[in-house]
């Protein structure tokens, strides 16, 4: 008889529990290492990128990535070659990606309005599209082309004109990121790419860096105005610090997957989901919640059996086992959808009856697929949506990248004389109760 295996993954049994909206965010399960914390580590960097510039770039390479790159700016020859070796199944996966998600991020590209408030009175608003963007691409435990694309595509649809891109160095292709990586960006026509990583790269981008090598030019990288892209935690957290130099997507830091589901959901379907999030980073977050023990048990089971057969195993097994992870038992679906709220997570599948239904009553979530048939890694690749999300319950109050993170409203304001003569009492008053005398005097200057 087979001997049983340990489950990977914890319980939380909120059934019978009233619990408020503030009471769920103590008890609800999230990573110990926050992006508070990893402040403090993160902090030095920039600030040792912000004085030294190139060369300090070189030695975090050195340190976090095991190589000391050579060509911090990646050499066109590079892309090229990169293009040139790819396999024609994965340039035409590439392909499709690109077209899928140039469709959704071309219908997101807000229009220009005009109101008339009254005669001779206009408030026009354009939206402009920022100068310059950083798009960082991880490239740590695993390789992310397809976050080259979504970061890319939206600047593209934007009306972005300078793109930069970042990935860490790699010592297995000579200091120079992976070869997918520069192949996606040779196919987006993206020629400024770096071979930078982690917290290093968003200082880069915030900053701008001095070169230190001939090779580098005086001025390696100009400073950005918005910097995008996921990462892990240290990313996030150096995207928190540089926030007011610059702009930022989200703090879109290790990855997380929350399934809503009821006796309805497939247990293979719902561990298999868990998993494809869990491989991502031992920080990665898998959560279930559900008002079936049935399907809790079914899920158990699938997730440890999966988890014992999985490439990545280790990882898996950390990630679904940290206090990030759990399979969260609730009374009914009523409960589930507070629990979800609550957390806000990245990603949330919704497998239950009428699952559109249930998806239109879900107020916090980075993005939500609807369905069997929509699993997250569907979003990942090719649904057309944006896979760069806001993760740690940030959801509650951030959206997902797109072409609105790379855009600014500016109002247009005009009157003619007639139009401002009508208002001019109404202002001078105004300006009175507020005792700002000079702002009523810049009315009457204009014989009004």
């Amino acid at each position: 008889m087979l001997a049983r295996l340990a489950p990977v993954i914890t319980r939380l049994d909120l059934r019978g529990r009233a619990l408020s909206a503030r009471d769920l965010l103590t008890v609800l399960p999230r990573p110990e290492l926050g992006v508070e914390d990893a402040t403090h580590l993160v902090a030095p960097i920039l600030e040792a990128v912000r004085v030294e510039g190139a060369a300090a770039l070189r030695s975090y390479g050195e340190k976090f990535d095991g190589v000391r790159p050579e060509h911090l700016r990646v050499p066109a020859a590079a892309m090229q070659a990169a293009l040139d070796a790819l396999e024609p199944a994965l340039r035409s996966a590439l392909e499709e990606s690109i077209s899928r998600v140039r469709t959704v991020h071309a219908a997101q590209r807000p229009a220009d309005f005009v109101v008339e408030v009254a005669p001779g009175a206009t408030v026009r608003q354009r939206w402009i599209p920022v100068r310059r963007v950083g798009l960082y691409a991880p490239g740590g435990l695993a390789v992310y082309p397809s976050s080259v694309i979504m970061n890319v595509v939206a600047a593209q649809e934007a009306g972005v004109g300078g793109l930069a891109v970042a990935s860490p160095p790699q010592a297995s292709n000579g200091g120079l990121p992976n070869p997918t990586i520069l192949a996606a960006c040779a196919l987006l026509g993206v020629d400024e790419v770096y071979a930078v990583g982690g917290a290093q790269a968003v200082a880069m981008f915030a900053y701008g860096a001095l070169g230190s090598e001939p090779q580098d030019g005086d001025h390696l990288c100009d400073p950005v105005d918005v910097v995008t892209g996921p990462g892990n935690v240290f990313v996030a957290a150096a995207k928190r610090l540089v926030r007011g130099v610059v702009g930022i997507d989200s703090e879109a830091g290790p990855t997380e997957i929350a399934v809503l589901a009821d006796d309805t959901a497939d247990p293979d379907h719902v561990a298999a989901d868990l998993l494809s999030q869990a491989e991502h980073d031992p920080l990665a977050a898998s959560v279930l919640v559900t008002d079936s023990l049935a399907l809790a048990d079914a899920v158990e089971g699938r997730v440890t059996a999966r988890a014992a057969a999985t490439k990545h195993v280790e990882r898996v097994r950390t990630a679904l086992g940290g206090p990030q992870s759990a399979i969260v038992l609730v009374d009914d679906l009523a409960q589930g959808l507070a629990v979800v709220n609550a957390y806000g997570a990245e990603h949330l599948e919704i497998q239950t009856r009428d699952a559109a239904q249930v998806a239109d009553q879900v107020t916090s979530a980075g993005a939500i697929f609807v369905g069997p048939y929509s699993p997250v890694p569907l979003g990942d690749y090719m649904a057309g949506s944006n896979h760069v999300l806001p993760t740690g319950g940030c959801a509650h109050f951030s959206s997902g990248l797109g072409v609105h993170t790379y855009v600014r409203a500016v109002q247009v304001i005009e009157y003619d004389q007639p139009a401002l003569a009508v208002i001019a009492d109404q202002i001078v008053a105004f300006a009175d109760a507020e005792d700002l005398p000079a702002h009523g005097e810049a009315i009457r200057a204009r014989g009004v």
